[in-house]
């Protein structure tokens, strides 16, 4: 692989939490004899997914000032995570969620945020002078569900894009979350005209349009945009931009857990264009550069729980030279 991972910073906002996860696959979360905690939050996932791959990342967010946070905010210490954007929560706790992987390997969430401390992040919590020097700003959905978070988001997204940050938005879709589908699907669409790269799965596409198919991929197209991205689970991804698109083959491997797939793909993308964001505009190094990041995506549902399956470089490496 010509690309090599960046050194440029890429600082990613929203939430961190804890996920249990049942001690048995396949049932329902009422049938679970017991649960595991992992550390989860897909923004929280992506910036160790990067730094696992020797890229430099930070996180901006807020955690409760209980064990969880601190132990959250210690994992991504232990990971190379720049914590400098965190701020904790004196009155709130830190988010948690039951999840259960039904017999498909297919999740079903349970959440408990009333409200967690994560959605009370402020805009005056957010430390600017970290957003200011992410080359890549990298956000989600879920922390425009409800006020103060969704006006730090908005602020921290003007500050980021003022600094010539290169914006990359996964809505990461949380349906039990949100008031309604519809009031999702509109704060979804609110700051998309924004992002300079999407990533979406086939669920989110077929959510925010109704299909899933080229035409409706482009319908979601802006002017602003310089990459879309579908992901496809087993079938891989398909890529947009304005002058090509295509599609590029997923890696066969044992399916364990999907948990964090769809995170570690983007973070190892982002990672291979921090420094070089002409790959973008050029068909046969993007395809490169997919391919790597289908292979990170691979690894990481081979394991349980998403931090822990997040891969380094030569396992990715290993993966592409094996197929």
């Amino acid at each position: 692989m010509a690309s090599t991972t960046g050194n440029g910073l890429i600082v990613s906002f929203g939430e961190m939490l804890i996920d249990f996860v049942p001690t048995t696959s396949g049932v329902s979360l009422a049938e679970a004899p017991g649960f595991l905690k992992a550390p989860g939050g897909a923004p929280a996932n992506v910036a160790i997914a990067v730094a696992r791959l020797g890229g430099k990342a930070a996180f901006v967010g807020k955690l409760g000032d209980d064990e969880f946070g601190h132990m959250l905010a210690g994992i991504l210490k232990e990971n190379n995570v720049n914590a400098d954007g965190i701020t904790f929560d004196q009155g709130a706790r830190t988010a948690l969620a039951f999840v259960t992987l039904r017999a498909d390997g297919e999740r079903e969430f349970m959440f408990y945020r009333n409200p967690s401390a994560d959605m009370l992040l402020t805009p005056q919590d957010l430390n600017l002078q970290l957003i200011r020097s992410a080359k890549i700003f990298h956000y989600g959905s879920i922390s425009l569900i409800v006020e103060p978070s969704r006006s730090a988001h908005l602020k921290a997204l003007e500050v980021a894009k003022e600094a010539g940050s290169l914006l990359s938005y996964d809505p990461n879709l949380r349906l039990p979350l949100w008031p309604s589908p519809e009031e999702a699907r509109e704060q979804i669409l609110s700051i998309w005209d924004k992002a300079d790269i999407i990533k979406i799965s086939d669920v989110e596409l077929e959510f925010l349009t109704g299909k899933v198919d080229d035409a409706s991929a482009l319908s979601l197209w802006h002017p602003n945009l310089k990459l879309l991205l579908v992901t496809l689970g087993e079938d891989g991804s398909k890529y947009y931009t304005k002058n090509f698109n295509g599609s590029v083959d997923a890696f066969h491997v044992n399916t364990v857990d999907t948990t964090g797939a769809g995170d570690s793909f983007i973070g190892a993308l982002l990672s291979k264009i921090v420094d070089d964001q002409t790959i973008l505009e050029d068909e046969p190094r993007l395809r490169e550069v997919l391919k790597f990041a289908n292979a990170t995506g691979a690894i990481t549902t081979t394991k349980k729980g998403a931090i822990p399956a997040l891969p380094t470089e030569p396992d990715v490496l290993n993966l592409i030279q094996k197929a």
